[in-house]
């Protein structure tokens, strides 16, 4: 029979194997003394935290999804193109509230988001934070600011458990001068954005509180759509996320929900915002 520390050993041998064979060096001396220390009962559970940990880390999509994902870019792109960008591109899987890059830093790769959720944001006076911008699948940021030749102004996290590829921007500038198409593709892409900017900030300099709350709801109901009874949000925000995309202090965005939540506009139940009467919240946007 097999004892306990040989069990231990061996599963020490078998997770260092699988892991490097996936690449990820998550191993440390606190783990190795951690599994060798504890009792058989704990060494069941912390088993099944380390294979929870395994699958989150192997469940990422592989290149060749992450190249499904982004095949409108994919599709303007030459042979010899695509075996350039597959070689240096990476998936990587970030938690929430994770962040992606901060303020200040020096921008390196073009960022697609592939699954889940993601805000750009920017500190503002006394810490409080600004939410300029969020993306959705499958929308290409953090670029701007290399073309520009300066670093991030803003900051980006993730709202929720999301993916995203990373191309190296080097790369992605030196073939947007041999392909016109490509280059376009990009215009296009902050012609948008820049937009969408100039109407957030409209919507949020020259509404009022109920109005600026009101765009929010369906600013985020355009971005990410509704749940399958058609009227709940797909995104669940925080009071004080939702406070900042919509330019407000977090007490004035509770009392404004509360207040549409007692008008029957929408419904609350935690984090969830159902839409009960939509062409009313377009009423009160509109007027801001």
């Amino acid at each position: 029979m097999v004892s306990i520390y040989e069990t231990k050993v061996l599963f020490i041998v078998v997770l260092t194997s699988v892991f490097s064979l996936s690449g990820l060096i998550i191993i440390s001396a606190d783990l190795l003394r951690l599994v060798v220390s504890m009792s058989f009962s704990t060494f069941v559970i912390q088993n099944r935290v380390v294979q929870h940990i395994f699958m989150d880390a192997t469940n990422c999509l592989s290149k060749d999804e992450a190249i499904v994902h982004i095949s409108a870019l994919w599709s303007i792109l030459t042979v010899e193109e695509r075996a350039a960008f597959a070689e240096c591109l990476v998936v990587r899987a970030f938690k929430k509230n994770e962040p992606i890059y901060r303020e200040g830093e020096s921008p390196d790769d073009l960022i697609c988001l592939l699954t889940g959720k993601v805000k750009i944001y920017r500190d503002g006076v006394g810490g409080r934070s600004q939410i300029i911008r969020v993306i959705k699948p499958v929308e290409y940021f953090g670029y701007r600011a290399y073309l520009a030749n300066e670093p991030y102004v803003t900051a980006a996290a993730a709202f929720e458990p999301s993916e995203m590829c990373f191309i190296p921007m080097p790369l992605v500038e030196k073939t947007m001068q041999e392909n016109n198409a490509l280059a376009m593709f990009f215009v296009r892409q902050l012609a948008i954005d820049l937009g969408v900017s100039d109407k957030r900030t409209v919507n949020l300099t020259q509404k009022h509180i109920r109005g600026r709350l009101a765009e929010s709801l369906l600013f985020l109901k355009d971005c990410y759509g509704l749940e399958e009874d058609k009227s709940t949000l797909s995104i669940y925000l925080s009071r004080e996320d939702l406070a900042s995309l919509s330019n407000m202090t977090t007490s004035n965005a509770i009392r404004t929900l509360s207040n549409f939540a007692a008008e029957k506009i929408i419904a609350i139940d935690g984090k969830k915002i159902k839409l009960i009467d939509e062409d009313k919240l377009n009423q009160i946007s509109r007027i801001g």
